[in-house]
């Protein structure tokens, strides 16, 4: 295995990206969230990639337009079909031994790839969509739904340190009072962004694992917004949004080599 440090065409623009070769033939196309460059958060998928290369299928990750060192305008997720559609072309080029591309993505990333039609790949992986409008990060905590506050609310309860701190004035009591408030709203209907999104994965036909970190807030507003019992869904407890816990990380890379290998 090797890594490879190369650019790709999209459109007039040059896109940064890089390979880590394997001789297998199915690959794995690492598309970023947010403007997060291809390294992922705390190299975590380079991390991802080196691991997955070492199990025998090669991985191409890469910079968007306007992010990290690719040339172009950075419009957002919403916009970055025509960046996903090049990678993938560029990654059948790079690896022509490859018959099958599988695609991960986590948070505004896995919307991309929903909303994209992801045409030239064969199966999807899809961890803590994002179904808020707007950019991710952007108001994660009021966008909560109200029976998501409620289990927050009462697995902190179930805390001994979490009791304490309430009663001995270690917890903000307006912002308390500001979330049961927020907790006790009917929930929201489903945001536009997630009926695209749902549109969208409904026009591919190959196969999807929804991954879903049952401790992060955009996994928890994305199952408001979708079915729950979604036969896709795998959850992971306790995780958070980037897989940082050791026990999630292996979890997480045990779904995508089981994507690969199906």
């Amino acid at each position: 295995m090797s890594r490879l440090h190369l650019t790709f065409g999209c459109g007039v623009a040059r896109l940064a990206a890089s390979l880590d070769t394997a001789p297998g033939t199915t690959g794995l196309l690492i598309v970023s969230g947010g403007n997060e460059v291809r390294s992922g958060a705390f190299s975590g998928q380079s991390q991802l990639a080196a691991r997955i290369a070492r199990a025998g299928f090669p991985v191409l990750r890469f910079d968007r337009r306007g992010v990290g060192d690719s040339e172009g305008e950075n419009r957002g997720f919403r916009h970055s079909s025509r960046d996903i559609a090049a990678a993938i072309e560029a990654f059948r080029a790079l690896a022509p031994q490859i018959t099958r591309v599988v695609a991960f993505g986590n948070c505004d990333a896995a919307s991309a790839l929903m909303l994209a039609g992801v045409a030239g790949c064969d199966g999807l992986v899809l961890s803590n969509p994002w179904t808020i409008e707007g950019d991710a990060g952007e108001n994660a905590a009021e966008d909560l739904p109200p029976d998501a506050i409620r289990a927050r609310y009462l697995e902190k309860l179930k805390n001994p340190r979490e009791v304490v701190r309430l009663l001995t004035g270690g917890v903000n009591l307006g912002k308390l009072a500001r979330g049961m408030a927020r907790s006790l709203r009917p929930a929201p209907a489903a945001s536009s962004l997630a009926e695209e999104m749902r549109t969208g994965l409904a026009e591919f036909a190959g196969p999807v694992r929804i991954l879903l970190a049952t401790a992060d807030r955009t996994a928890q507003v994305f199952e408001n917004a979708w079915d729950k019992y979604d036969p896709r869904i795998e959850r992971c407890e306790g995780a958070g949004h980037a897989y940082v816990e050791p026990e999630h990380r292996a979890w997480l890379e045990a779904q995508v080599l089981c994507a690969l290998r199906t």
